[in-house]
């Protein structure tokens, strides 16, 4: 039997660097070796937005899909862990409650978890429905650990430009060539219209096959030169600024992201290992910028170690992620608001897709149309779970929380509200990011009480469902005790580099 002839690479040419372009980089690398020739373009005098900080549990996935090597990652970006994300001030001023990641108590075939809760509730007993939640308790308690059964479901605060340059250095050792300079002009081909080759302003002529424009909000590739268009979200997500600040750790770390509301937005609090993350995420239709600085500045814990810096942005996403011969990832191709720290699954899912869908044919349209369609339903459903986030709340305090407690929300969005609050019924699409226990989460933290729920709990004896529910609530608490102390977790595995 002969070796199979050799195959001729096709030359990916990503523009770019940051988190998208070397997470995408190092997984052509590494899952496409041998088929693919990776260039990636970028300067050193243009920054990164560099504040995404915070992920969720599909990072690890990403990361065994790719080969990184979670001790040297946690050591390079001084990664601390998340248990999910505590809400404060959202439903109402004085109210908090938590999304945690993982499963809520104990579902069977015919009727979910939150059916036998609603039912022990209306017999007078039951507790928290956070009580069922092992990463709520693990984080309330401030314990945590690693077992090889991933007994807890996390994921990462991180250093976002430390991300990167761990991530180029993994690419830059799997063969991708970095090319140092700036894009002074996107060539088109003139009879397809596709991109054929980036412009250098050294000169230099860089020819590819298959284009990602890595450009953040400039979007030089998608945008600029084949004229894509944009679809905008702000009339659901009018949060239009933030600012951002790195301050010095005031305290041991706690395991969870802080998102607090405010009169015109929110704020987030995201401890590493050696630093917090800050920022104020507001809308410039409510709130001056210089209000919003220093409404940031007042609510800092720790000394600040740099200026507060300014991102501008609109939620929304470009109407064709992949156009021609060209992908756009991360902010090239849109953005909603960071609230439920979703921009960097949004890169590693697309990256995933890409590899899956890789266009090694001469023609990619109907690769292109799939992948659009695929896109955009994730977008959407990840802007709708945003939005849930704002029409749920009771707060009439400012003008800024009665506008969303008066806003008409999408057409799916409203019909998932609705069969909750009328029959508790919650779920998840395929392909779909938040799962059904973090619809159900947040529904319950923001106040919706459901009218009815499924009738099978109702056939049990009470003692039998308070006898179930107990075991369940043991079953968390002694799991949590059995973990060490958060920060005493941190400080024997892995430091900071």
């Amino acid at each position: 039997m002969t070796d199979p002839r050799p195959l001729p690479q096709k030359r990916v040419v990503i523009a770019g660097g940051g988190t998208a372009g070397w997470l995408a980089a190092t997984a052509l690398a590494r899952q496409l070796a041998g088929l693919v020739e990776v260039t990636l373009v970028e300067s050193d005098d243009i920054g990164t937005i560099g504040v995404g900080e915070s992920t969720i549990p599909t990072i690890n996935a990403f990361h065994k899909f790719i080969g990184v090597d979670e001790d040297a990652f946690i050591r390079a970006t001084g990664a601390t862990f998340k248990l999910g994300i505590a809400f404060e001030q959202w439903d109402r001023i004085d109210a908090r409650y938590f999304h945690a990641f993982g499963s809520v108590g104990r579902s069977t075939f015919v009727a979910d978890f939150q059916h036998f809760w609603l039912e022990a509730r209306a017999r007078g007993f039951g507790g928290d429905y956070g009580d069922y939640s092992l990463e709520l308790q693990a984080a309330a308690a401030q314990r945590f650990a690693l077992d090889p059964d991933r007994t807890l479901a996390y994921a990462y605060h991180l250093d976002a430009t430390g991300y990167a340059h761990f991530l180029r250095g993994i690419a830059t050792s799997a063969g991708v060539r970095r090319v140092e300079g700036h894009i002074a002009q996107v060539e088109r081909n003139s009879e397809s219209g596709a991109i054929a080759a980036l412009l250098m302003g050294s000169g230099e002529r860089i020819v590819g096959d298959f284009f990602i424009d890595c450009t953040g909000f400039r979007a030089l590739l998608i945008e600029d030169a084949l004229e894509t268009g944009f679809e905008d979200w702000s009339h659901w997500l009018p949060t239009d600024r933030a600012f951002a600040v790195q301050t010095e750790s005031d305290g041991p770390p706690l395991p969870y992201t802080r998102a607090i509301a405010h009169g015109e937005g929110w704020r987030w609090k995201i401890p590493l290992q050696n630093r917090t993350g800050n920022g104020l995420v507001y809308s410039s239709k409510y709130l001056s910028d210089d209000a919003a600085r220093d409404r940031l500045l007042a609510a800092l814990d720790g000394r600040p170690l740099t200026e507060p810096r300014q991102i501008r942005f609109t939620s929304g996403m470009r109407k064709r992620v992949w156009n021609h011969n060209c992908l756009s990832l991360g902010l090239a191709s849109g953005f909603v608001e960071p609230l439920e720290s979703t921009s960097i699954h949004l890169v590693m899912v697309a990256v995933t897709w890409l590899i899956q869908n890789f266009p090694f044919g001469e023609d990619s349209a109907a690769l292109a149309e799939r992948f659009n369609q695929r896109t955009r339903r994730e977008w959407e459903q990840v802007r709708d779970f945003i939005i849930l986030h704002y029409v749920l709340t009771q707060r009439d305090d400012t003008p800024f929380w009665r506008s969303r407690r008066e806003l008409t929300v999408p057409d799916g969005l409203a019909s998932r509200i609705a069969l909750f609050r009328e029959s508790a019924t919650a779920y998840q699409d395929k392909d779909e990011l938040f799962r059904t226990d973090s619809w159900i989460e947040v529904m319950l933290g923001q106040g919706v009480v459901p009218r009815s729920h499924h009738r099978l709990p109702a056939t049990m004896p009470t003692e039998h469902l308070r006898a179930a529910l107990a075991d369940l609530k043991r079953g968390v608490s002694a799991t949590v005790e059995r973990l060490p102390p958060y920060a005493t977790f941190l400080q024997q595995y892995a430091r900071a580099e």
